[in-house]
């Protein structure tokens, strides 16, 4: 078998906000004043994890504190064979949070260009909004994103049960800009959530979608579309969405043909990194190197990268799959 540290991976589903380090959260808590957040042996729900997740957001003070996560995101990304990353970050939340609109993104630009160079990872980032906040904070992210190259999409989190009917003008003021559209679905709430993504929000990627199998029409009808699901298995289980990583529809998704990559989504609760993703899917699903590459491939073609680092990164991958090393 291959050494899956060595596959060059494209990760296109994780928060930055998620993957600060233990010592770096400790260290800024202190610094602030604020008690860092337990972490609970599971959740009990989505709910439970976003309370979790805004204690850690609160350590973030300062713009040295945004800068330092992204450098040292950078240099954890690449220490697990990530060539190409799409990092998601709720700027808008941040910035009203501090009082200063622009100070989070700005850092957090400059934090990845740093880690960027210093460890040859290529990046874009995605700005995010919860499905629970204003329509008016959404177009606040969608004009940030609209004033840096580096931000090459918005999309929706948070509970599913809100629907996104409420920012359709932000959709198309997004359409109309060039920047592209990604929403999570299918995760805590059933298909429906991912029609609605896909027919109201113009979703271009699914964030998660694993209920999809729940609709088999609609399910061949992504696959048709080649629209990708960015699938976290670990932590689906985390927070409480799937019962157990064997019970994980993953193998469900494949064999219908769907377009699945695999994601850390945050890894700060999972405790896995994108490298460990690939190997509990070889271990749990007994997935092989042809499958696993496949996986990495379909992240390629996922990805919004240009077309020439597209290229280059399909070629790395087919030559991690023809090497002899460890066959």
């Amino acid at each position: 078998m291959r050494d899956l540290s060595a596959l060059p991976k494209v990760h296109l589903h994780v928060h930055l906000e998620s993957t600060v380090r233990p010592g770096t959260l400790a260290e800024l808590a202190d610094a602030h004043g604020v008690r860092v957040p337990d972490k609970p042996a599971a959740f009990s729900g989505f709910r439970a994890f976003a309370d979790r997740n805004s204690l850690t957001r609160s350590c973030l003070r300062e713009a040295a504190d945004f800068e330092r996560i992204a450098r040292e995101f950078c240099a954890d990304e690449a220490a697990q064979g990530t060539r190409y990353v799409e990092v998601t970050f709720t700027a808008a939340s941040h910035g009203e949070r501090i009082g200063d609109l622009e100070l989070p993104l700005d850092a957090v630009l400059n934090g990845l260009k740093e880690g960027g160079e210093e460890h040859g990872l290529q990046w874009r980032l995605i700005l995010d909004h919860s499905r629970r906040r204003s329509v008016e904070r959404a177009m606040k992210t969608l004009e940030l994103a609209g004033r840096h190259e580096e931000v090459i999409a918005i999309g929706m989190a948070g509970e599913e049960r809100h629907s996104l009917a409420p920012f359709r003008e932000v959709f198309a003021g997004a359409r109309e800009a060039g920047v592209h559209l990604v929403h999570h679905a299918g995760e805590d709430a059933g298909p429906a959530s991912v029609r609605e993504a896909i027919e109201i929000g113009g979703a271009e990627r699914i964030g998660h979608g694993i209920r999809i199998v729940e609709d088999a029409e609609l399910a061949a009808q992504v696959a048709e579309k080649g629209i990708a699901l960015e699938v976290c298995p670990s932590s689906n289980v985390a927070l409480g969405l799937v019962p157990t990583l064997p019970e994980h529809p993953l193998p469900r998704l494949i064999e219908a043909g769907l377009r699945v990559t695999l994601n850390t989504d945050v890894p700060d609760v999972t405790g896995t990194t994108i490298t460990d993703e690939f190997t509990r899917a070889r271990e749990v699903f007994g997935y092989d190197d042809a499958t696993l590459a496949q996986l990495a491939g379909n992240a390629v073609e996922a990805s919004f990268a240009p077309e020439e680092t597209k290229v280059l990164l399909r070629k790395e991958v087919d030559s991690w799959l023809r090497s002899a090393e460890g066959a």
